[in-house]
């Protein structure tokens, strides 16, 4: 081989090269538009780009009826040329040396690609080298690519770039959804892109549409009618608003697009246009009347149970234009106190473990726990209440009581296992108070861990009573392919313990409608529970149904409280107007009784049945319920013949005595509870001269409590306050005699409340009834000075 034959060689394989790889890996590099669109296409919002302009990313569909006007328009032999068009070009060339000035460049569509993407000038040389890429750009790129290339990056004046911009822009519709007449407006624009702006240019840009139309009815693509009517169509004016129908979450989207930067801009969320509309006209609606207390924000969630995909996602009301409102801020995902809206979450870990059954009695009287607290909102207490009803009810003492039964730091890690992810602090930080909104939650979770319960019951009997810890995971507001669950025997929750905690839920009375909506075939079965905030700050209500999970805040995003800011005065309202939303079914989980099993409770204490327990019911329980506890308060008393005395065989001959079992709850719970529930019977005092021994404490302090701490205010008047104590004797008309440092301040009788004054200090506090049973306590008095 020659010298000469080598460097030709040589000099082809470089060519060859330059030729294979003259195009950049990317053709377009420029920032663009955050766009989201509902599961149909349907747009939902966008952002302007980082660099000012609208240019929304790259479609790869481009309509037919912009096919036909461009190619018509710029490029008519574009589907038959290899990326260029000599034909075109000889022409451009005999045009431009007659005028002897530039008048025609000869570009083919796919040569203007090149020019949009490199930014070349305009010059022969230039020219050449597009060429060469537009030669290039073909080989490996179909007509309908290069296409759709164009369509995206082609400007069409002003700051938009790209035919879906342009479309939304200018017509506020989706390019799929414009007419011959405004379609053809769009594709003449990126010849001349000033043409858009209002003035002299006007005429000339309908003058370049009509001809277009022209030239479509001339080969044949519309008719002379579509044609006539098309030139009567109005020319695109100054750019329209885009829509804006859940701005929230398309800052979200910006937001959590930072974390992954290579994902498209462009994302279809699982949102329900129509829907999400639906559900911000409900909250606006809802928003005029709360602002009448001073009320500025109220966030909205829907979630599909099944896949956790948000439906409807309004992360505030949208007052862009009023900056006091703040409505900027996405509450939906935003830390709040939680109120009571995790007390379902501790009932069904309670049922999963054993610790109680779904009627338990639970204790309901004032309590003080490491100097916490809590009261019931009412500020009234029940003695004794079952499990369920505190739940339906959502007291918080008897919340308390369970918590510390189950034990705080176990409920924290719980959470952690749900996908709580808010609690930043450690468990210690929060203490008791985190089942009454002690520690912070966003509504996206919250919703998310009430539609994993729903999802793990609805599975159920699908995974034939195994479970897949996959079904606990955080909603999504983007598709997500799921992998096949690995299933396992045993759940964080069991299908029984969440079955009970959704029929509590759903005893929960609604607002307005005083329980009348269960004689209504059609209304909508729903479990529901409501959270309220210390200091109303916020207000809560997050309801389940087999297929959906909503969820409502209330409050203000500055943290002001606002009286009579409740959870079920002002989120469950609108909570219950958007379910209305929601196709409605009498549907209900099935009772997973593959995970249950029919014991004997007490049916006065919830309890399982003891020996003493009469006529126990026969009730299913979860499987975890062989191992609860039995009943606390029955217990075998001996009476005497006319069950009036309490007896022994001290006092009484063994044939005499009368067995019976009964019902007895401890003094400070019998003292609220007996008011309440007139078929309680009080135990039959002793007879006298009956053994000391046998008798059961029939005196118990309420408050305070020993080892308590105590703040004793000033009254109105700058006056030392005093101590209200409390106490509960079995007995009624039984004299109790008060100590305090062993020096007498009064006696009481049949209601044992007595108010003393004492100094800052640790101190004694000794009661004495007239059988000489005894109580002391330790209390310290709090002075506001140290």
């Amino acid at each position: 081989m020659t010298r000469r034959k080598a460097a030709v060689l040589l000099m082809m394989a470089v060519l060859l090269l330059l030729f294979l790889f003259c195009l950049p890996k990317r053709l377009f590099n420029s920032p663009t538009s955050f766009v989201i669109e509902d599961r149909d296409g349907v747009l939902l919002g966008a952002s302007i780009a980082a660099d000012g302009q609208w240019r929304f990313p790259y479609n790869a569909s481009v309509p037919d009826k912009f096919k036909q006007c461009i190619i018509a328009f710029e490029d008519k032999r574009f589907e038959h040329h290899p990326g260029v068009d000599m034909l075109a070009f000889g022409r451009a060339i005999k045009q431009n040396l007659s005028a002897g000035h530039v008048t025609s460049g000869g570009s083919t569509i796919s040569m203007q690609v090149i020019r949009l993407a490199t930014h070349h000038h305009r010059n022969f040389w230039n020219k050449l080298l597009e060429m060469v890429m537009a030669l290039r750009l073909e080989l490996t790129r179909n007509k309908n690519e290069v296409l759709a290339l164009y369509a995206s990056n082609a400007p069409f004046g002003s700051n938009v770039v790209g035919l879906d911009a342009a479309s939304w822009r200018y017509f506020g519709r989706s390019p799929d959804k414009l007419s011959w007449g405004e379609m053809a407006a769009l594709a003449v624009l990126p010849n001349s892109p000033s043409l858009v702006h209002p003035g002299k240019n006007r005429s000339v840009l309908l003058k370049k549409r009509n001809q277009l139309l022209d030239k479509l009815r001339a080969k044949g693509v519309i008719d002379k009618s579509t044609a006539d009517l098309s030139k009567l169509e109005p020319m695109p004016d100054k750019p329209v608003p885009l829509p804006q129908y859940a701005p929230h979450l398309l800052a979200r989207f910006v937001s959590d697009h930072k974390n992954d930067p290579q994902t498209n801009t462009r994302l279809t969320t699982t949102i329900k246009a129509n829907l999400q509309q639906q559900v911000t006209d409900i909250i606006q609606r809802h928003h005029m009347v709360l602002q009448a207390n001073h009320i500025n924000n109220i966030a909205a969630i829907v979630l599909d149970v099944e896949t956790g995909a948000a439906l409807a996602y309004a992360g505030n009301i949208y007052h862009s234009n009023d900056p006091l409102m703040e409505s900027s801020v996405d509450v939906i995902d935003a830390p709040r106190s939680p109120g009571s809206t995790l007390k379902p979450l501790m009932y069904a870990a309670m049922l999963h473990d054993g610790l109680i059954l779904p009627q338990s009695l639970v204790p309901d009287i004032p309590t003080q726990i490491a100097g916490y607290h809590p009261e019931n909102f009412d500020l009234g207490y029940d003695g004794a209440v079952p499990a369920s009803k505190a739940l339906a009810r959502s007291l918080n003492v008897p919340a308390v009581k369970l918590l510390q039964k189950f034990k705080y730091e176990r409920f924290y890690d719980f959470l952690k296992k749900t996908g709580i992810t808010t609690l930043k602090q450690p468990a210690d930080y929060y203490g008791l108070s985190l089942i009454l909104g002690g520690g912070e939650n966003s509504l996206w979770e919250l919703t998310g861990t009430y539609a994993d319960m729903a999802r793990v019951l609805n599975h159920y009997k699908k995974y034939d009573g195994q479970y897949d810890p996959a079904d606990y995971h955080a909603p999504v507001y983007a598709p997500v392919v799921y992998q096949k669950p690995e299933l396992e025997r045993t759940g964080l929750l069991d299908a029984g313990s969440i079955y009970y905690t959704l029929e509590a839920m759903e005893e929960v009375m609604r607002p307005g409608e005083e329980m009348l909506w269960q004689q209504f075939g059609s209304t909508q079965r729903v479990a529901w529970k409501t959270g309220t905030s210390f200091g109303f700050r916020d207000g809560w209500a997050i309801g389940i149904t087999p297929k959906y999970v909503v969820g409502v805040w209330v409050g203000n995003t500055s943290g002001e409280g606002r009286p009579n800011l409740t959870g079920i005065n002002t989120a469950a309202p609108a909570m219950f107007e958007i379910f209305r939303l929601l196709p409605v079914s009498r549907e209900w989980f099935e009772k997973p009784i593959g995970e249950m099993v029919k014991i004997k409770v007490c049916h006065q204490s919830g309890f399982r049945a003891g020996e003493y327990c009469d006529n126990p019911d026969e009730m299913y329980v979860p499987q975890s319920g062989l191992r609860s506890p039995v009943c606390p308060y029955h217990q075998l008393v001996h009476l005497d013949r006319n069950k009036q005395y309490q007896v022994n065989s001290d006092c009484l001959a063994p044939d005499q005595i009368i067995n019976q079992n009964w019902f007895v709850l401890p003094p400070s719970m019998e003292y609220y509870y007996k008011p309440k529930n007139y078929q309680y019977k009080t135990l039959p005092p002793f007879k006298p001269g009956c053994a000391e021994a046998d008798k059961a404490q029939p005196l118990e302090l309420i408050y305070p409590k020993d080892g308590a701490k105590v703040y004793i205010p000033l009254e109105a008047d700058e006056s030392r306050g005093r101590i209200i104590c409390n106490a509960a004797h079995r007995q009624a008309g039984t004299k109790v005699f008060w100590s305090l440092d062993d020096t007498f301040v009064g006696t009481t009788k049949d209601f044992h409340q007595l108010s003393i004054n004492p100094a800052p200090g640790s101190h004694k506090l000794t009661l004495v009834d007239g059988d000489g049973n005894t109580v002391r306590i330790n209390f310290t008095v709090l002075d506001k000075d140290k």
